[in-house]
């Protein structure tokens, strides 16, 4: 099973909206606080290319205006093509300054999630990780803990989007698993699982470079992300 990756950042979007359908521009213009215009519109970019990409149409802007990403009535999106529901399924997500999408065939679930490695307080891990995971982060070294707590939080949200749950879900229902040997100078997809309630163990990739954590959750479990470049 095949999933596409592309991550664009708030400089390659362009500055007019003709690549937006209608409805976007109106829910656009609606957002006053800039910052949360400005991802909102990087998402909205990031996807649509994405989609574009898979279904194998035009990147032009009148192209992409025909497809419109919308929220379902959990908050997940949803895509659509000429107004009607596209065979596709996409997750989104962004952090500092970049938006990752993937999308892959209608039918699977799909979570994914970025988030940049920085420190975090301890009472961030208590609140929100199990006991397991407290203590895997408590035996590294102080070099890698905020790798770790990122990668392990990172494989939580992208779960959760997975389980079409989000954040509603008590984040210590799911646990992350990474291999042994995790390195925040990994570069390459690597093989994660998440356990999950009812005994579901749900299986998905990460990578890290430039201090940005990518993961990616997937049900059914998928081969590693196919990672798109778009030409500048």
């Amino acid at each position: 099973m095949e999933v596409l990756w592309l991550e664009q950042s708030l400089a390659d979007v362009s500055g007019d909206d003709l690549w937006l359908s209608e409805s976007e521009r109106l829910r656009c213009n609606s957002l006053r606080v800039p910052k949360r215009r400005a991802d909102w519109r990087l998402g909205r970019w990031t996807a649509k290319h994405a989609v574009a990409s898979y279904l194998e149409i035009p990147h032009s802007f009148a192209a992409l205006a025909t497809i419109e990403i919308r929220s379902n009535p959990s908050g997940a999106p949803e895509v659509y093509s000429n107004d009607r529901p596209a065979r596709v399924c996409v997750s989104i997500s962004h952090s500092a300054g970049v938006a990752a999408c993937a999308v892959c065939r209608a039918g699977i679930a799909v979570g994914c999630d970025l988030e940049h490695v920085e420190p975090r307080d301890p009472a961030f891990t208590a609140d929100y990780f199990t006991t397991d995971e407290q203590e895997l982060i408590s035996r590294v070294g102080e070099s890698e803990r905020d790798f770790l707590t990122t990668l392990l939080w990172s494989t939580k949200e992208s779960a959760l989007k997975t389980l079409g749950t989000g954040l509603r879900l008590d984040t210590r229902c799911v646990a992350g698993k990474i291999g042994k040997g995790a390195s925040s100078i990994a570069d390459a997809w690597a093989p994660l699982c998440v356990c999950c309630p009812d005994d579901q163990v749900l299986l998905g990739w990460w990578r890290c470079s430039a201090k940005l954590v990518r993961s990616i959750v997937t049900d059914p479990s998928s081969a590693p992300p196919i990672v798109l470049y778009m030409s500048s």
